[in-house]
């Protein structure tokens, strides 16, 4: 067996040794480069979770979690394991340490994570996972909705799409 299938009797894994998202981004090319520098583990997905998400995430010095963001119907918690993030929520920053933890209610403010330390920053991201959702990017030119098929479409503010 290898070390990222589930244990069938037992259904647990080390969440470390899960495999990373074969995809970096979901944003458009032009923004999933932002992302670098941020690994990625879905590990709910491993245990056929639905209806939230939960990813372990590792930020590589001078890495962003996701754009600066705000989620229409989406509750989102992050939990920091090790390291320490800066938490940007509205215009206001907050250092968060490993113990800490945030949330992130569906209308709230817009938020996104930068680790600005010299070391990695390891934390737990759990979302709901709601039929459409809407994310609006405040600092960017961009609109993504959840579709019916549980995939983001991606838009300019106009509408036009990416």
């Amino acid at each position: 067996m290898e070390e990222t299938e589930l244990n069938q009797s037992q259904d647990f894994i080390e969440a470390a040794s899960a495999p990373l998202r074969t995809k970096s981004s979901n944003y458009p090319e032009t923004f999933a480069q932002r992302m670098m520098g941020r690994d990625k583990r879905p590990i709910g997905d491993l245990f056929g979770i639905t209806q939230f998400g939960v990813n372990l995430t590792t930020l590589h010095p001078g890495a962003v979690s996701a754009l600066h963001h705000q989620h229409t119907l989406q509750d989102e918690f992050i939990y920091v394991l090790a390291g320490e993030v800066t938490l940007y929520t509205g215009t206001q920053e907050h250092i968060l340490k490993s113990g800490m933890c945030a949330g992130f209610r569906a209308g709230g403010q817009a938020h996104h994570l930068r680790n600005c330390s010299a070391s990695d920053a390891t934390y737990i991201e759990i979302g709901s996972r709601v039929d459409g959702d809407a994310v609006s990017y405040p600092e960017d030119d961009l609109v993504a909705v959840m579709g019916a098929d549980g995939k983001w479409s991606f838009e300019h503010k106009n509408g036009q799409p990416y």
